[in-house]
């Protein structure tokens, strides 16, 4: 039987590594890995759907699912997880003290649907009661101009959101004082280049390590799909791939735990994971619908609230069918 050739775009993670340097192989499947940054996958898989596989932001993928020619599936895979209070930063300059301080301010995000704006939408809204509409959202890109949303959102009329100018960057508005606070997936050049941009939460790690105590959430932010017509044609594929990606995890998992030396260059990689494991417990990184119900129902739930998925769906919904549970012997 020849194998199935499939590309795949993705971060050069190391929960994909032995998937990548052929330790763990799909069932029937010959799975070619193009290492790319997250912004290149995103932007190249949904413009133009170059790869038969990849990793896709979980609020993309939720958005466009009412969509009669979206191409994809997806898979409960889900290769980046992120607490996100750690990336909510402001200007000092405006006084913003606490979350509550929000409210009425103007406030950047790369893209208004992207995954991470969600979570952080959403923690506000069920902890600390600042809601969306409370808020003036500016859109743009965080260091380099121009960036648009990738996904068509139509949003309830209480909430304004606008572009930044074409040459404006968030990093920069936010350095300046025109914009109170940005939320991003990742760490703006103004954060170390201005000492009165800095984080909302600057004791994150302790502010993140009580969210997880409370409601058992570690925020998924991307998923895996595959082309639709790959899964029409070759319906096993998506279980193979489960078990191939989840196989991968684990290799990567035990690579944490190898104290021989050390495998990743952290010079107390024991201490980060015993950390790790006593607050967020030894399972804490799994895929897989039932495992993450919580995480999933309400990352659902913040994305219809906010506008941006046409219902509210339900995790068995939104994966291929036959992922949703496995054989026993």
């Amino acid at each position: 039987m020849s194998l199935l050739p499939l590309t795949m775009a993705a971060v050069d993670y190391d929960r994909f590594h032995a998937l990548s340097g052929g330790t763990v192989r799909p069932e029937g499947i010959d799975l070619e890995l193009v290492p790319l940054e997250v912004e290149e996958v995103f932007y190249r898989q949904v413009k133009y759907a170059e790869f038969d596989v990849s990793e896709m932001s979980l609020s993309t993928y939720v958005l466009n699912l009412g969509r009669d020619d979206f191409p994809y599936v997806a898979l409960p895979v889900f290769p980046s997880r992120y607490f996100r209070h750690q990336s909510i930063f402001v200007n000092e300059r405006s006084g913003i003290t606490s979350p509550q301080d929000l409210r009425g301010k103007k406030v950047g995000v790369p893209e208004y649907q992207i995954t991470a704006s969600v979570w952080q939408r959403g923690i506000l809204r069920d902890d600390f009661g600042v809601r969306p509409e409370d808020i003036e959202w500016y859109t743009g890109g965080v260091d380099e101009p121009g960036r648009e949303e990738k996904s068509r959102i139509s949003l309830p009329d209480d909430v304004r959101v606008q572009a930044i100018g074409p040459r404006d960057t968030l990093s920069q508005m936010l350095a300046g004082g025109e914009l109170d606070a940005l939320f991003t997936a990742h760490e703006p050049s103004a954060f170390r280049a201005h000492e009165h941009v800095v984080r909302l939460f600057p004791d994150y790690k302790a502010i993140e390590k009580d969210y997880f105590a409370r409601t058992g959430i570690f925020p998924i932010m991307h998923c895996v799909v595959v082309r639709r017509s790959v899964l029409d044609a070759h319906p096993w594929v998506a279980r193979s791939l489960v078990k191939a990606f989840d196989a991968s995890l684990q290799v990567a998992m035990r690579g944490l735990l190898y104290r021989s030396s050390l495998k990743v260059a952290l010079p107390w990689l024991a201490d980060h994971v015993e950390e790790t494991v006593e607050a967020l417990g030894p399972d804490y990184w799994t895929y897989g619908i039932e495992a993450n119900r919580t995480v999933l129902e309400t990352f659902l739930r913040y994305s219809h609230e906010q506008g941006l998925a046409a219902r509210r769906y339900a995790p068995e919904e939104i994966f291929a069918p036959s992922t949703a549970s496995a054989f026993t012997i």
